[in-house]
């Protein structure tokens, strides 16, 4: 059985693209692969952190994932903090990594423009990055396409230390999603929707409640045609909305297209609120049974402790071919 490997920042809102993108199809991959599903706190202090707030967004985020149906019989949810073999193995590609490389991510050259005083993370974390996935022998990374980049220099740096080292690693392939991989703003449907997005009406987050779903949908951005149609160049508005409803809905496009044919966009935005309302629902319930139970606890310990167990032995491996430490019987 093949082995995936993800992991997601617990840096506040899981929004709808992040569970289109992301969690939904978790659930299905678990059926398939061998699945690790890293929360990756490390990942998050690149930028300054309010403690309180991170531990919060940590157990939050463990929550979700459990709660959109990760099982964890058989997939394994952990935190990168609680396994210690990815910082020590994150430091040892560091040491594989060029600076230069480093410094033409698309992301730090975004994230540092402008800014006197910048974290050595956020130039640095790529390799550690890379180390998350290494790790675990990972042969797939779903990913979106702004995270393509990195998994490239993933590749790199591995065959990089098989060469130079030891041929120790898989070199891991890139998964995008074929369909919902971009979910676009609600307000400027020519942008990713994102958590960060100053315009809170721009995205939906997974614990939106209804009243808040329903105002986001009826106010997003359509067009003055009227006309439910799917055109990507010329309507990516209504694109946008057709591209959500389809995947949460599990019709396909021209069906909807079809079914909304003479139709205005308030009947069409109105069953698409619902649709969303009826898929959030039983997760945020769910959700908060979590948050408050010892379960969580038990869920998370028994994940740290198979990581470890799996980590600790490719930890030891890269150890070993570049010299570091006793040489042990």
């Amino acid at each position: 059985m093949k082995t995936i490997f993800s992991g997601i920042q617990p840096s506040g809102t899981i929004t709808l693209g992040n569970y289109i993108g992301a969690m939904k199809q978790f659930v299905e991959l678990q059926n398939e692969y061998n699945c690790y599903f890293c929360i990756v706190d490390e990942h998050a202090i690149t930028v300054p952190q309010d403690r309180l707030v991170l531990r919060n967004n940590i157990r939050s985020l463990a929550a979700l994932y459990v709660a959109v149906g990760i099982d964890p019989e058989r997939a394994t949810l952990f935190i990168q903090s609680e396994v210690p073999a990815h910082a020590q193995a994150g430091w040892m590609m560091q040491c594989v990594a060029y600076i230069g490389e480093l410094e033409r991510m698309t992301q730090f050259k975004d994230k540092s423009a402008g800014k006197e005083a910048v974290s050595a993370g956020l130039l640095t974390y790529p390799p550690l990055m890379a180390a998350d996935i290494l790790l675990y022998s990972t042969d797939l990374v779903p990913v979106g396409e702004d995270q393509k980049q990195h998994l490239e220099l993933t590749r790199d740096l591995a065959e990089r230390f098989n060469k130079k080292y030891n041929d120790i690693f898989t070199i891991p392939d890139v998964r995008i999603p074929k369909e919902g991989a971009r979910i676009m703003s609600l307000q400027d449907p020519t942008k990713k929707m994102s958590k960060s997005d100053p315009n809170k009406k721009a995205f939906i987050s997974i614990l939106d409640d209804p009243k808040t779903i329903e105002k986001k949908i009826k106010s997003a951005v359509t067009d003055s045609v009227g006309t439910i149609a799917f055109d990507k160049e010329n309507r990516p508005g209504i694109s946008n909305l057709l591209t959500i409803y389809s995947i949460i809905a599990g019709k396909p496009v021209s069906e909807l297209v079809n079914q909304y044919e003479g139709k205005g966009y308030g009947q069409f935005k109105a069953d698409m609120a619902e649709a969303l309302i009826n898929e959030f629902l039983p997760i945020q319930n769910r959700y908060n049974e979590l948050m408050e139970s010892e379960e969580l606890d038990e869920i998370l310990d028994r994940g740290a402790e198979k990581a470890n167990r799996t980590a600790q032995k490719m930890l030891k491996k890269m150890e070993n071919a570049m010299g570091l430490g006793r040489k042990r019987k």
